[in-house]
């Protein structure tokens, strides 16, 4: 039997299956019905001429070789995305949206400052919060990440790896720790500032309550406001090495031993290099963020 091309709606039905994995949660994404979500899947595999999605108790699941179709969905969607931001234009000009976790943010913005004054045409919009945002539905064209994106259609490039340590203010250090040294056995006599409940499971959170720290009192979601508690002399806090770096205030702490490095990526869409405004600010974030890893 002679199979048809499949259409935009057709695919764009089929990604929302993908990442909502559920008729219902597919239509509320798409503001349809999840009667008109099944139809038109029910007709997509009609063209296709086999099955693409199967439903479960626990929801749907696609075939393998309908993860083909998303890619491309998401090829689309990004791509249609784009035009709507840039009009078309070849020229190093419209929006890039750039994602960074909050750490990022004092290096990047500048080296963006810079690209924006050699391009007049360019805008930049920056995403910075705890749900990381999604590259491949095109809710972001390049992003700073610490994990490597599983997705296919996203390349993430290794950077380099940022080294981390705990620091505390110099009134602090001055106040309780002479010499600057922290042995594991006295940890848990200081004050110590971390991530809140939301974020406890990370490595370096993990790391801090087997070096001893268990008196925390400052916690937040907010890699900034962790890194100010820190400053303000609140807690001894693990920061980035490059953050450490900022603020002549800030001391690193002798230590027995070492906390994890953070892997450093950037992530942007397989086909984002072949427009001109995306191109050069995922020069520029790579340039400035590897001279930031050392």
């Amino acid at each position: 039997m002679k199979t048809r091309t499949p259409s935009w709606d057709d695919l764009r039905i089929l990604l929302a299956v993908h990442r909502d994995k559920s008729f219902l949660a597919a239509g509320k994404a798409l503001g349809v019905a999840p009667s008109t979500v099944a139809r038109r899947v029910e007709a997509l595999e009609r063209t296709l001429g086999r099955p693409v999605v199967h439903r479960a108790n626990d929801g749907t699941r696609l075939d393998a070789h309908a993860l083909r179709l998303v890619a491309l969905a998401e090829e689309l969607e990004l791509g249609l995305a784009s035009l709507v931001r840039d009009g078309g234009d070849a020229e190093v000009s419209g929006t890039v949206r750039v994602s960074l976790p909050e750490g990022f943010i004092r290096p990047i913005v500048p080296a963006l400052a810079r690209l924006r004054a050699k391009h007049a045409a360019l805008a930049v919009e920056l995403i910075s919060e705890s749900r990381v945002a999604d590259l491949a539905r095109g809710e972001a064209d390049v992003g700073i990440r610490i994990v490597r994106s599983t997705s296919p259609s996203i390349v993430s490039k290794f950077l380099g790896r940022a080294s981390t340590g705990l620091f505390a203010s110099r009134a602090y250090v001055d106040r309780r720790l002479p010499g600057a040294k922290l042995p594991r056995d006295l940890a848990g006599l200081h004050e110590w500032v971390g991530f809140d409940d939301s974020l406890d499971r990370l490595p370096h959170q993990v790391w801090l309550r087997e070096y001893g720290a268990s008196r925390f009192v400052f916690r937040s979601n907010s890699a900034i406001a962790i890194e100010r508690a820190v400053l303000e002399g609140m807690g001894i806090g693990l920061l980035s090495e490059m953050q450490g770096r900022t603020f002549p205030g800030l001391v690193q702490l002798d230590l027995e031993a070492s906390p994890p490095h953070v892997d450093v990526f950037l992530a942007f869409h397989r086909d984002a290099r072949k427009t001109p405004r995306v191109r050069v600010v995922v020069k520029e974030i790579e340039a400035e963020t590897r001279r930031q890893l050392g």
